[in-house]
């Protein structure tokens, strides 16, 4: 598969952009704080959280990253080399997204596979993923992945299935 996942670049902004507003009808955020800040800022922030710059209380070292096939933007994925608090129990060390006009093609079983190598380059022997307990398309890529079932938890209106992944 021609997908690989790379730092976003100035002239992504557009598409990754679109790909925010499709998936918020989703109830997901594509581009992580990228609403906030110009594109050059979301830039320069996702490069020092990568290297553990400057993190706020509620940040730990991690970076997000395009996935790309033949120059266009089909997802993302966002990953943690540690875990905090929030981590730990709801967002586990990878998030990926699939823009939904390229789903239904491997793009997210791809993604997930390649950020558990970068993951492991990190020195993070056990991943924690989680996906709402609904969304049976995610807990699929995940268990095809290598994904266990730890538990499912409830978190306000929602419940969370947690896999790890040795």
């Amino acid at each position: 598969m021609a997908l690989r996942l790379r730092p976003y670049r100035i002239h992504d902004e557009a598409a990754a952009r679109v790909a925010h507003h499709e998936l918020l009808a989703d109830g997901f955020h594509f581009l992580l704080a990228a609403d906030e800040v110009s594109w050059p800022s979301f830039l320069a922030a996702n490069e020092r959280q990568r290297h553990g710059l400057g993190l706020g209380t509620d940040q730990v070292r991690g970076v997000q990253l395009a996935a790309d096939v033949d120059g266009e933007l089909v997802g993302r994925t966002s990953l943690r080399f540690s875990l905090n608090e929030f981590f730990a129990s709801r967002g586990g060390h990878v998030g990926y997204a699939v823009v939904p006009r390229h789903r239904r093609r491997g793009y997210a079983s791809e993604i997930l596979r390649q950020s558990l190598i970068i993951l492991r380059a990190e020195g993070v022997e056990r991943v924690l993923v989680t996906c709402d307990e609904t969304n049976v398309a995610s807990a699929r890529t995940i268990e095809l992945n290598g994904g266990v079932l730890e538990s499912t938890v409830e978190f306000e209106d929602e419940r969370l299935r947690r896999y790890f992944i040795n």
